[in-house]
Parts: C-alpha cells; sequence; structure tokens
C-alpha cells in the first residue's frame, strides 16, 4: 500500500485530523472516492483474524474481573494457566481503541507463556469498550492521560497481591497503551519491567523516577513517535536506567498487530521474542505446566 496512504491513516487514528478530513485527502491521495471507499475496509483492523489462541482454549483460566483503579472500577481480562502455581504478572495495555479481540488474544498468548496477563478496559469509567472502533478511539480521546495512567498503576499492587501471583509485575502496551507502560514506569516504583511498542515518550524530567527495566520497541517509518527517543534515550542513560531500544527498520506503527494492514510477521516475531523473554528474565522464569 502507498505510504501516504498508511501514513495518511495513523495521522487520523491519532488524532491529526477528523473523520471528513481524513476521507477529504484520502479521496485525492487514492485518485477518486469510489477508490478511498475501496480502501477503507483494508486500513481497518479486521478482528476476525483476531483469536491465534482461541478464547476457549482448554489450557487457559480465563475470568473478567474488578480492580480498584485508584478510586474507580476498572475491569479486565484475566488469562491465566489452569492450576494452583502462582505466576510473575503482566499487566497488558491496550491501543488507542480500546480493550478489543486483538488485545484479548494478546493476554492469552502470555498466558500460554506461563504469566498471569491482565489486560485492563481504561475505558471502563465510560461504560467499557463498544464494539465501534471509531467510537473507542473517540472515548479513549476524551480520557484524562494523567488520571488513566495512575487507574493503570494501581493495578501492579493489586497483581502484587493477587493469589495467583509470584508478586512480580511487568506490563506491555501497544500504541496509546505502549505511552502508558512508560507513564506507569514513571508513577510505580514497584513495577519491574515494562515493554513498551511504539509508544509515546514521557518528559525527560520525569525519567528519573523509573524503576523498572525498559525493553522499547520502535517501527523504522513511524516518525511522528520516533521523534522522541534520542530525547528520551538520553535521559534514560544519564539517569543510569536500565533499557534496550530496538528500531525495526522498514516497518510500520502498529507493525505488531496481526489484524491490521500495517502488521509485519517478521518484526512482529522477533519483537515478542524478545518480550518474552525480557519478561522472563526481569520478572522470574515462570513455573512449567
Amino acid at each position: 500500500m502507498d505510504q501516504r496512504i498508511v501514513e495518511l491513516y495513523d495521522s487520523y487514528t491519532h488524532g491529526g485530523m477528523n473523520r471528513r478530513g481524513f476521507l477529504d485527502r484520502l479521496t485525492e491521495v487514492a485518485g477518486s472516492s469510489a477508490a478511498a471507499v475501496a480502501l477503507l475496509p483494508l486500513l481497518q483492523n479486521d478482528y476476525a483474524r483476531a483469536a491465534i489462541i482461541a478464547p476457549e482454549d482448554t489450557r487457559l483460566a480465563i475470568d473478567t474481573i474488578t480492580y480498584d483503579g485508584a478510586g474507580t472500577p476498572i475491569k479486565a481480562y484475566l488469562a491465566r494457566l489452569k492450576g494452583k502455581a502462582k505466576r510473575p504478572a503482566v499487566i497488558v495495555i491496550h491501543e488507542n481503541r480500546g480493550l478489543n479481540p486483538h488485545i484479548q488474544d494478546i493476554a492469552r498468548r502470555i498466558a500460554l507463556e506461563g504469566f498471569l496477563a491482565l489486560a485492563v478496559d481504561m475505558l471502563s469509567p465510560l461504560g467499557g469498550t463498544p464494539g465501534d472502533e471509531d467510537k473507542g478511539r473517540e472515548m479513549i480521546g476524551s480520557l484524562n492521560r494523567a488520571e488513566t495512567a495512575q487507574r493503570i498503576a494501581a493495578a501492579v499492587p493489586f497483581l502484587e497481591k493477587h493469589q495467583g501471583s509470584t508478586g512480580a509485575v511487568g506490563a506491555v502496551g501497544f500504541c496509546w497503551g505502549g505511552g502508558m507502560v512508560n507513564r506507569i514506569a514513571v508513577l510505580s516504583p514497584d513495577l519491574k519491567a515494562g515493554v513498551a511498542y511504539y509508544g509515546a515518550q514521557p518528559p525527560a524530567s520525569a525519567v528519573g523516577s523509573i524503576h523498572a527495566a525498559l525493553l522499547l520497541h520502535y517501527a523504522g517509518l513511524d516518525q511522528r513517535i520516533n521523534a522522541g527517543i534520542p530525547a528520551y534515550e538520553a535521559a534514560l542513560k544519564a539517569a543510569g536506567k536500565n533499557f534496550e531500544v530496538h528500531v525495526y527498520e522498514g516497518v510500520n506503527h502498529a507493525f505488531n498487530n496481526d489484524t491490521s494492514n500495517r502488521y509485519d510477521k517478521a518484526a512482529a516475531d522477533l519483537a515478542w521474542s524478545r518480550t518474552i523473554a525480557f519478561f522472563k528474565e526481569k520478572l522470574g522464569a515462570p513455573p512449567a505446566g
């Protein structure tokens, strides 16, 4: 697909323009309104492809739970292998569309690796994630980011004390959720490991408060997010923080999302292998079975 179209869609989905402006620009780039309409389904996520791990997988125990998010009830999708073994825990933070089937599937994948996976729905205060992803995006945009970060950070002590947890807690997030991983690393001294996929960086002045080890994945073509890498990396180095930065050349923002046209299997597989190895190192190897 024409890179101009990919970048146009990225700008639209991250608040750079409204839907009318996006459709007008898409028509210009595509050459006609008919071509623009034909492109729309290719640009949007196809959640029919989301279930790499079936929700009914008999190896897993899955529940919908609610935790206290700094005074606000937050619903979440909890997945783990069956059995009574205690496991390192991982908070899974969604993109700017809410807790959709793809992110639930990510939680199941992490659970199969032996972790206690908690995928949070940060649209809970607004009634929960809707089925319409455009509506979900609008709802995300209405959230107070500072309050939302505090609500996610509250999942750290919740998981530390969970009966199925070893007490070691990490977090992984994608896009909007990647930025939230960086934010909760600043807020939570007890977070042990954070993995941010193409996430916005926190202010350099806040980096000193980070205690977690960080694994930062970026897409080589993602100019919007990548503009913040140098300052963040310099601040992390200056503060003596434990971090890794990986830039995957030739791929776009959302390269990990296998329901998206921007998915890149080679980059996604490499980033995923690094993510799981990182969590096993920083949180402790999960028990077998």
